[in-house]
């Protein structure tokens, strides 16, 4: 059981959530997968009443390290030792950079950055820059790099005709990136961000599975920006058919944010088993099943795009023929239910941990009630003690 922050938000378990029958890791997080570093730059500052183009900024970024590049040639270096990946687009109306390359060899060799929609192109440079600032082999000895820069669009809080995400920015989520506990909600890229009418944000979640002798673990990294209100679901419970507008949480301007049909969720899934690219785009298309279960469609103008990475599997690079094992037939099954259960649950800490937040024109987004999500839990005979 984790402790409740001083704001009142906890994490969905805290609520006494229990999402499918595996075991979370220590952290219940994506950095949980041995290796990967998570880091966040939050941009938020301005009062509703500046000039356009002058904020209020409610936007920012976060950078996912699958591994670390390291100058000597180690075997952890992700430069010439990158991480298998898969991709899947469940709603294609956004953008994800690199995926072409993900989709044709199977691989990621740079941080995965997540921002606003107008902030793609600062961020896809400032990648750039920092990686050849960092390391002379990038554009060099080693050639050069396609980051992976993902994006959900955050102008009904965020002023995003200001361009507030800067270089700065990118660069201190890559510097601060940390392998510890995963901060949540309103941070990084999900500072701006709405699900299902309710602040959303940054979640995250982890499951280990076990197969034979061996135990794998699979994390999950969410940044929520959809659904209808009246589709959210938690833990089965139609909780957003009891929360309707004009109760605890109405969104002024219903028709531009309310319920909404539009929006996008980026879902980063990372796991330790070894799965080469054409297993991770299985696993990344599993994820989806996870946004399914709270409450997504899919819809028509919502970008929902899955990346899955492996730091168990290494894609050949030079010439010759690699012979390695990947987990195959019925053993892959356990993984796909482990990565729908952890989607679920990132979905719903984003949820859980964001607070209500007032941007753009004065515009508010509230933050889902935890208390009476807590007591619809309850009616419905679904609460389970805290911290199971």
């Amino acid at each position: 059981m984790t402790d409740a922050p001083d704001n009142g938000r906890c994490r969905a378990r805290d609520l006494g959530i229990t999402i499918g029958n595996y075991r979370t890791g220590p952290l219940n997080a994506i950095t949980d997968v041995a290796g990967v570093e998570v880091g966040h730059a939050t941009v938020s500052w301005g009062d509703a009443d500046l000039p356009d183009r002058h904020g209020p900024a409610r936007t920012g970024v976060t950078a996912i390290w699958p591994r670390r590049y390291d100058a000597s040639g180690g075997d952890d270096d992700l430069m010439t030792h990158p991480v298998a990946a898969g991709f899947f687009a469940l709603a294609g109306t956004g953008e994800m950079t690199g995926r072409s390359e993900i989709e044709e060899l199977g691989r990621i060799n740079t941080p995965i950055v997540l921002t606003n929609t107008m902030g793609v192109g600062t961020a896809y440079d400032a990648i750039c820059r920092y990686l050849v600032e960092h390391d002379e082999r990038v554009g060099g000895s080693e050639g050069v790099v396609i980051p992976v820069v993902a994006e959900c669009d955050d102008e009904y809080l965020n002023d995003s005709r200001g361009f507030h995400v800067t270089a700065a920015h990118v660069a201190a989520a890559l510097d601060t990136a940390s392998s510890g506990p995963v901060a949540e909600g309103c941070v990084g890229s999900g500072t701006g961000m709405i699900c299902f009418g309710f602040k959303g944000g940054i979640g995250t979640s982890s499951r280990r599975v076990a197969d034979g002798d061996a135990t794998w673990t699979v994390g999950v990294l969410t940044m929520t920006n959809f659904g209808r209100r009246g589709r959210l679901t938690v833990d089965g419970v139609p909780v957003g058919r009891h929360i309707p507008w004009g109760s605890e949480a109405e969104l002024p301007e219903q028709s531009h944010r309310g319920d909404r049909v539009d929006g996008s969720c980026i879902v980063v899934v990372a796991t330790d088993a070894p799965l080469d690219g054409r297993q991770l785009a299985r696993l990344a298309k599993r994820a989806a099943l996870g946004l399914g279960r709270t409450g997504s469609a899919g819809e028509n103008g919502s970008g929902e795009l899955l990346v899955a990475f492996s730091t168990g599997y290494r894609p050949q690079q030079g010439p010759g023929v690699a012979v390695q094992q990947i987990i195959e037939g019925e053993s892959i099954n356990d993984l796909f239910a482990a990565t729908v259960d952890a989607t679920e649950e990132a979905v719903l800490n984003s949820l859980c941990m964001a607070e209500t937040t007032t941007g753009r024109f004065g515009r508010t987004i509230h933050a889902l009630p935890l208390e009476r999500v807590r007591g619809l839990l309850a009616e419905y005979g679904r609460a389970t003690p805290a911290g199971r």
